[in-house]
This record gives C-alpha cells, sequence and structure tokens, in this order.
C-alpha cells in the first residue's frame, strides 16, 4: 500500500458502540505503517436511536483524529453493522477483534472477546488468520451484562468492579450455567453478608473459568490478549491468570490486557477497511489499464 490512507471502523455491540479512525499505508521498505488517530466508545441508551448513537460516536472519534468524513476512505463495521447506514464493508466479529488483537500485540496468537451478551475464544497466527473460534452458549452468565447487572444490583459502578474484586481474599462461588442461577446465588450471599469484594471476586473467578474453557477448546498457545467490553476489567484478568496457572501446563498461555483492548473490534475492522480499499482500487487500475 503505498499512498497513506485514512479509514474507519465501527463496532456496534448490544451495549455499545466503538469507533476508531485509522491511518494506514508503507514505510520506505514493504513494513507496513499503521496507526490509531482516534478512538471513542458510546453507550447504547435504551430508548434511543441506535443510529443516532453510531453517528454520534463516529463523529466524535472524526473530531478527535482531526479528520473531516470526506478523508475517510472506508468506513468498516462490524457487529450489528446493518445499524450503520453509512458503512461501505462488513467483517466478522471475530475476524475483526482478531486482526486488532494482533495490532495491539503483535505477539498475540488468541484473542478473548468478552462483549455484553457473549464470550468468545479466537485462535489466530502471525498474519491475524483465524485458526479457531469458540463462543459461549446463549445464557449471559459469562458476559459484560451480566457483570453490570450484579453491579447494579450490588450498588457499585463498573468502574469499581475491577478495582473490588481484586481485594476480595475468600471469593465465594457463583453459579457459572445460567445467568438466572447466578443472580440468585449472589442475593443470597448478600444476604449471608459476604462482603462485595469477595461476591465479585467469585463471579470473575466463574467467568475466568469458562473462558478458559474456551481456550482450551481452540488449542490456544501462547500470548492471549482480552479484547471487548470487559478488555480493561483488571478483576477479570487476575481471575484468568489464576486459572490458567492452576489448570494449565506452565508457561502454555500467558493472558494480557492493553489500554485500547476495548476498541479491539473497530481498530481490526478499520484495518480490514484498509486492506480492502487497497485491493478495490488495485483492481479498478488494472481494468483501466487494460481498457
Amino acid at each position: 500500500m503505498s499512498p497513506t490512507i485514512v479509514t474507519a471502523g465501527i463496532d456496534i455491540g448490544t451495549s455499545a458502540v466503538k469507533a476508531a479512525v485509522v491511518r494506514s499505508g508503507q514505510g520506505g521498505g514493504r513494513e507496513r505503517q499503521d496507526a490509531v488517530l482516534a478512538s471513542r466508545v458510546a453507550e447504547r441508551i435504551r430508548r434511543r436511536d441506535p443510529r443516532q448513537v453510531i453517528r454520534q460516536c463516529y463523529e466524535a472519534a472524526l473530531a478527535e483524529a482531526g479528520v473531516d468524513s470526506k478523508e475517510v476512505a472506508y468506513v468498516a463495521t462490524t457487529g450489528e453493522g446493518e445499524l450503520c447506514e453509512f458503512r461501505v464493508g462488513h467483517f466478522y466479529g471475530m475476524t475483526a477483534h482478531a486482526r486488532g488483537a494482533l495490532f495491539l500485540d503483535p505477539e498475540a496468537r488468541a484473542a478473548v472477546d468478552v462483549g455484553a451478551l457473549h464470550g468468545r475464544a479466537i485462535r489466530l497466527d502471525e498474519r491475524s488468520k483465524v485458526l479457531g473460534y469458540q463462543m459461549t452458549s446463549q445464557c449471559a452468565s459469562g458476559t459484560g451484562q451480566f457483570l453490570e447487572n450484579i453491579a447494579r444490583y450490588l450498588g457499585v459502578t463498573l468502574e469499581e468492579i475491577g478495582p473490588l474484586s481484586t481485594k476480595g481474599d475468600a471469593p465465594e462461588k457463583i453459579s457459572g450455567i445460567c445467568a438466572v442461577l447466578a443472580e440468585t446465588d449472589v442475593i443470597n450471599l448478600v444476604s449471608r453478608g459476604i462482603s462485595v469484594p469477595n461476591i465479585l471476586r467469585g463471579i470473575h473467578e466463574s467467568m475466568a473459568g469458562r473462558l478458559v474453557k474456551l481456550l482450551r477448546a481452540i488449542r490456544a498457545q501462547g500470548v492471549v490478549l482480552l479484547t471487548g467490553g470487559l478488555a480493561t476489567d483488571e478483576g477479570l484478568l487476575c481471575a484468568m491468570r489464576d486459572e490458567v496457572k492452576s489448570s494449565w501446563k506452565a508457561g502454555a498461555i500467558e493472558v494480557r490486557t492493553h489500554a485500547d483492548g476495548v476498541h479491539a473490534g473497530a481498530i481490526g475492522a478499520a484495518l480490514w477497511g484498509a486492506y480492502r480499499h487497497e485491493r478495490l482500487t488495485t483492481k479498478s487500475s488494472q481494468k483501466e489499464i487494460g481498457a
């Protein structure tokens, strides 16, 4: 890719919209030089038109990047892409998260995307090609939406969940099978006087157990990067590392996080958009030469 271009990626999730603006091109040699110019996230509030949320999140990212919409060569979506009326193309979530994970951490060979309704493990190679994929069942007990509901019940903010969880010293077991049963467990724990840190730690351990099983199912190896809405949840990160330490061969995998992990899907979509734009431009030029 000789000329430098700007593309945008929009990850439309169930509870939030993430947008990223990326500049892509090549350096003097053949190495790629990609950079994230801006990334934003916006909650999908009930009774608010999701199309309006998408547009505002996208425009906020452009403003942060100092880029005019006319300068964007390609707008790519992932997730519920049909809600974005101005998209140019769309990419599957696992494809976008794999690409975003590799960009954020070049050593990553797997990603765990924990969204509002599902958790999924993705195995990838050094080119971000998806080699394996496994997702949680329809039950939402290992997801962000479940954790958000529990936090509301416990009277804590989402930002407090991770730090409080790491303070738990005697975590109580939470059902990892069904969201309804898990919520019942939490109600019972509160009535028994179990501390909030220990309840949250128990929830994170339950989630970690399910997510690590997904990693085992796809035969993950090496560095695993957390992506999606809970990518920066330090309580989940600690629980996953402990679960790996207790149930996996030493050194087989290393779970990491990244400050921009929440935006991995949007970043990956933008990068794939740049690749597709390049291919389309090349084909168009070849046709003109042939004519």
